[in-house]
């Protein structure tokens, strides 16, 4: 793990203020109580209209998110392309709507970050979750395999044509596109979407990439499924390989309504899940891979694959990708070696982006040795900087 110790190049980046902002946020964040007290706190005073946007902003927000617009964004992505070879997908992180209007204006900023995507050369990938285009409910009624009314039938229509709509322009353009995955009770419904999209628009190479979330214990089967189909019927496949970020949501409900649980049993099964993946997608040339992971064994073990495989580390069907304020001893180390690495950039109103960092402060609350990874590295950091 040498590759990764390396602190220096690490936070190259951040100047004394911002390692110390880094510092204090990840003690805060280690410490549970205080997370869901915070969470509690945050959520409250967002709904009251307390002014605390100015707070959030300064805090977690900046850490965590590249800016409100995505201008806001392009000097932060500008600096770690320029500086530290680290390349940006810029995630309008807007989460929870449910109007038609909603949707279309996440259609909107989508087809504009494609149009980034193409004219900058620091961003090589554009990005939407389904549920921006189209109400959750919608999604679980048509995974529940449930009739439709007339009305839902022609708002299907609706979010099936705004996904047209990014692919085309996405391979007008030749930007690919990184289609998020969400809870397991609506994936079928987009998972069944995003296959129909890869047979239509990756027949010459993958375009259009789906998510798999390594932490659900059936996903390797249908991935195996999935090439079969694609080998079948002539398409590539663009997959982004994560571990999950529902995992509580997940397990609760599974409990509440009484079904086993989607969720691998412990952390040892999901990592082993997690490479399996990536050694399968590896093996096979017709498959892209965009792996998100904070995980340094099995960013060690994509490095040896693709030596394995011959895989040049600039080779475009290989990704590494990290979010925005975590694991930058993985992100920039890894860049600096010649791989191509993006970070996930978050923009958003503050209150609209919310839902996005609480989610990420629970998850690293959640992931043991996350935190304490980080903070490690921070301090070894800081003692280098005063030596």
């Amino acid at each position: 793990m040498t590759l990764f110790n390396n602190t220096e190049t690490a936070f190259k980046l951040k100047s004394d203020s911002e390692l110390e902002r880094a510092y204090f946020l990840f003690r805060m964040i280690q410490n549970q109580p205080m997370v869901r007290i915070g969470t509690a706190v945050t959520n409250f005073a967002l709904k009251a209209h307390l002014p605390v946007e100015g707070l959030i902003r300064s805090t977690v927000f900046d850490h965590f998110c590249g800016g409100v617009t995505e201008d806001d964004c392009l000097p932060v992505i500008d600096k770690m392309f320029t500086k530290g070879k680290v390349h940006s997908v810029l995630d309008y992180s807007v989460e929870g709507k449910e109007e038609e209007e909603s949707f279309d204006d996440v259609l909107r900023m989508t087809l504009k970050t494609i149009d980034f995507a193409e004219e900058k050369k620091s961003i090589p990938y554009a990005v939407f979750k389904p549920t921006g285009f189209g109400r959750f409910a919608l999604y679980q009624k048509l995974t529940e395999k449930k009739e439709l009314t007339v009305e839902e039938k022609s708002e299907w229509i609706k979010v099936v044509e705004r996904f047209h709509t990014v692919c085309k322009l996405a391979v007008a353009k030749d930007v690919p596109l990184l289609i998020d995955a969400e809870e397991s009770w609506m994936q079928d419904a987009a998972d069944n979407l995003v296959e129909e999209l890869m047979e239509t628009y990756n027949k010459e190479k993958a375009i259009v990439f789906n998510t798999l979330q390594m932490y659900r214990h059936d996903r390797m089967d249908y991935l195996r499924g999935l090439h079969q189909k694609a080998y079948q019927k002539g398409y590539h496949i663009g997959m982004k390989v994560v571990r999950g970020a529902y995992m509580e949501k997940e397990r609760e409900r599974a409990e509440k309504n009484e079904y086993a649980s989607p969720i691998c049993k412990d952390k040892p099964a999901t990592d082993t899940n997690y490479n399996e993946a990536i050694r399968f997608m590896m093996e096979h040339k017709s498959m892209a891979i965009f792996a998100g992971t904070h995980n340094e064994e099995s960013s060690s073990l994509l490095i040896d694959l693709a030596k394995e495989y011959n895989v040049k580390s600039n080779d475009n069907r290989m990704w590494f990708g990290q979010l925005y304020g975590m694991s930058d001893h993985i992100s920039f180390n890894l860049a600096e070696q010649g791989y191509n690495v993006a970070k996930y950039v978050p923009f958003g109103p503050v209150r609209d982006v919310m839902p996005y960092l609480i989610r990420r402060a629970e998850e690293n609350t959640s992931i043991e040795g996350q935190t304490s990874r980080e903070l490690n590295l921070l301090k070894t950091e800081r003692k280098r900087r005063k030596l």
